[in-house]
């Protein structure tokens, strides 16, 4: 008779298969933290500029990082409570689909999610894999939490933690692709014997900041069609993190180029203009940087009146608009070696994450009063074509989502989800 342990451990093995039958990529749901491989906070969908609350619901407890989407409408999102640190919603009643118990840095861990539905996600120690309805596909060990999920082009999983071990695992099988990679050097044993592998959750609470304990703070961005990839780095004891670029392909990853430009530390995830040309990042210091993603030399640099924080929408034809709490609505037109101010709402103060869509049409989470409203906006002028009331929502929202329909979804970082759908 087998014991408890062996028939976990032929579930956990048995969920994989070498057989790639399912699609990645960016689909109209909303399959990654900032939507896509890029980072772009952009989707194809043509954005509704009427919408009505459908549901709210809380989950019991806090929330860190955006809701993610699957084509057929599943939300998936990790946060704190007494017996779960991953859930997943239907997006046409808000029922509860599963909520699974993992380790509790889980909530620092954004989720990613494929073509089957199958959502990717850290924890504590590892990375894992489960399946729409919440059973485990496989569970991957790792030094760390990951920070960082998203999909590489040939369909697998590019992982980096917090401390900086960087991986590609086996969509299917969570087996590694490549030999693990760690962004700050491997360790002399040799020089320092007595060296012991940190804690899991070891310089999180420093990753909202981009702060000094905290190596890998945000998510990498990926351009699938050239196998490169741009992470934030910052070396142990340096006042200023690096933007990497690396490239991964020909079963291996390799350093394309470094760049210490990020003063204070890095604010934001980097984010990819449409064409692969151009990453843009923000740093401590209030500046949004563009780079050439060939060479890493600095195309231009903009001065904020805010700490950027979060992601970066950048739509199809180079419009820029920044993220962070202690900011307004904003956009920004990218020129190439220069950049100019588009429009500007400082009535608008945000708490979220603005995303655009096709159709002109963005929305953000703002301050209205002591409340929060989700605003709908017009990207080419800023103007405000839809205001809703988020009912006795409180603090920040953690980021905004669009459904493959046009529904908008944003959860506040005290742990409620809401729901908005399109009135046509």
């Amino acid at each position: 008779m087998l014991s408890l342990a062996a028939v976990g451990a032929l579930t956990l093995a048995g969920c994989g298969t070498d057989v790639d039958d399912i699609t990645v990529g960016a689909g109209t749901g909303w399959p990654g933290a900032y939507h896509d491989g890029g980072n772009s906070g952009t989707s194809p969908v043509t954005g509704s500029r009427k919408l009505a609350l459908d549901w709210a619901r809380p989950i019991g407890g806090p929330i860190a990082q955006p809701v993610t989407i699957g084509v057929e409408g599943q939300m998936f999102l990790t946060g704190r409570t007494s017996s779960c640190t991953v859930f997943s919603f239907q997006m046409s009643s808000g029922r509860k689909r599963f909520c699974n118990p993992t380790g509790p840095s889980a909530i620092s861990a954004p989720t990613l999610v494929d073509g089957g539905t199958n959502v990717y996600f850290g924890d504590d120690g590892a990375v894992n894999s489960f399946n729409y309805l919440g059973q485990p596909r496989w569970r991957t060990p790792v030094a760390g939490v990951p920070v960082s999920v998203q999909f590489t082009g040939d369909g697998n999983v590019l992982t980096v933690t917090q401390s900086g071990q960087l991986d590609v695992l086996s969509r299917q099988t969570g087996d590694r692709v490549v030999a693990t990679m760690q962004l700050l050097g491997e360790p002399d044993f040799l020089e320092n014997p007595n060296l012991t592998r940190p804690a899991s959750e070891e310089g999180l609470d420093d990753c909202v900041t981009g702060g000094p304990q905290c190596a890998v703070a945000n998510i990498a961005a990926v351009d699938e069609s050239t196998g490169r990839f741009f992470v934030t780095v910052r070396r142990p004891g340096e006042r200023n993190s690096a933007l990497v670029a690396l490239r991964y392909g020909d079963k291996k990853i390799e350093q394309l180029w470094r760049a210490e430009i990020l003063t204070d530390g890095s604010a934001t995830s980097p984010a990819l203009s449409a064409d692969g040309a151009t990453v843009y990042v923000g740093d401590n210091s209030r500046r949004l940087i563009a780079l050439d993603t060939g060479d890493g030399h600095t195309k231009w640099t903009h001065a904020l009146e805010w700490t950027p924080r979060g992601g970066i929408s950048v739509d199809s034809d180079g419009l820029i608009i920044p993220a962070g709490d202690e900011g307004y609505l904003l956009a920004l037109r990218d020129n190439g070696d220069s950049v100019e101010s588009v429009w500007e709402r400082k009535d608008l103060v945000l708490r979220g994450t603005p995303v655009q869509t096709a159709g002109d049409t963005g929305y953000t989470a703002a301050a209205i009063g002591e409340g929060l409203n989700l605003i709908t906006f017009d990207t080419k002028t800023g103007a405000t074509v839809d205001s809703d009331v988020l009912p006795d929502a409180e603090g920040t929202t953690t980021g905004t989502s669009v459904g493959a329909k046009g529904e908008v979804v944003v959860a506040t970082r005290i742990g409620e989800v809401f729901t908005f759908k399109p009135e046509r």
